[in-house]
């Protein structure tokens, strides 16, 4: 297979986007984590509403 410029870019573009799926991937898990951990700790008051 001949290799250019234009090869190269699209390799470069899969793996970018690769890369962005892991890391949005990764910051959804660790943010769903965080909010179970704080969950039932944000003080309400009698209307439900977080003070």
């Amino acid at each position: 297979m001949y290799m250019d410029a234009v090869v190269f870019a699209g390799i470069a573009t899969v793996l970018l986007m690769i890369g962005f799926l892991v890391a949005v991937g990764v910051f959804v898990m660790r943010d769903a984590k965080h909010q179970r951990e704080g969950q039932g700790k944000v003080p309400r008051n009698p209307t439900g509403k977080p003070v």
